[in-house]
């Protein structure tokens, strides 16, 4: 069976170094063939091209835009009454995706507004997202790009986001019914929230368009000590014939590369 593919998130790793496109230069050295990034959007374009050609790193996955972060946004693809801001935030995505010829992105959902409680907005906020995964889908296909969702735990991360378990995402790409829409698994956040990991991977891996991982409860490397094993879910995911990338999204109890002894004992045991 073909091993699994690893793609630094650097955004959480090399965070030693000040810039993504040193950032980038410090992944290869250390062995990636890829990266991801949550938001690329205030580093030089023209530089992150010049790295990622001259290092060959494959960029897997970026986000769309957050919002205004100072003003509580995380992702605006559920808000309602800011669908234009997302339409523009996509727009931004894109120009990114196509320059360093990313083929994913992630197309966050926000937070219930704040003073506003989940269960009333929920049905609003459900088609708006609807609504808007429906829009940037036909976009996205053009480009040959996937649009993912991800849910994101609401037990210690962030309470308000809206999206927060692996059956709530589905429901909505079934409404969705667009072939280039996939589920994030974040094996973090799907740990917290609902557990059960072995069935849920099993359930969902149709759907399942990328992978993230982190010790839980601490987010540190995936062999510190926590509640998974992840020996055991790399086997789950070569035996279920999972394909695409697996983004290394946590955060180095110490410095990045000290912290890589997992994934170097990965590499040299399945010889990839």
């Amino acid at each position: 069976m073909a091993p699994l593919k690893f793609c630094a998130n650097i955004s959480w790793l090399f965070t030693e170094l000040p810039d993504f496109s040193q950032r980038i230069l410090a992944a290869a050295a250390a062995g990636f063939q890829a990266v991801e990034a949550a938001w690329l959007y205030d580093s030089d374009l023209q530089e992150l091209q010049r790295v990622r050609k001259a290092t060959a790193v494959e960029v897997v996955l970026i986000n769309t835009p957050p919002g205004d972060i100072k003003a509580g946004d995380l992702g605006l693809g559920a808000v309602p009454g800011r669908e234009a801001e997302f339409r523009e935030g996509l727009d931004l995505s894109l120009k990114y995706a196509r320059a360093l010829d990313c083929k994913r992105i992630h197309l966050m959902a926000g937070r219930v507004p704040v003073d506003s409680d989940r269960a009333t907005v929920a049905k609003e906020m459900e088609a708006v997202f609807v609504q808007n995964l429906k829009y940037a889908a036909d976009i996205l296909s053009k480009e040959g790009i996937t649009g993912l969702i991800e849910p994101i735990n609401t037990r210690i991360t962030d309470p308000r986001y809206f999206l927060d378990s692996p059956h709530q995402a589905s429901a909505i790409l079934e409404k969705v019914g667009k072939p280039n829409m996939k589920l994030q698994m974040d094996i973090f956040h799907w740990q917290i929230m609902d557990g059960n990991l072995t069935q849920n991977i099993q359930k969902y891996i149709p759907i399942i368009g990328h992978v993230q991982i982190a010790q839980v409860p601490s987010r540190n490397e995936p062999d510190s000590a926590g509640e998974l094993s992840y020996s055991y879910l790399f086997d789950a995911l070569e035996n279920i014939g999972y394909q695409g990338y697996i983004g290394c999204e946590y955060k180095p109890q110490g410095s990045t590369d000290e912290g890589l002894g997992w994934i170097k004992e990965y590499w040299t045991h399945r010889k990839c």
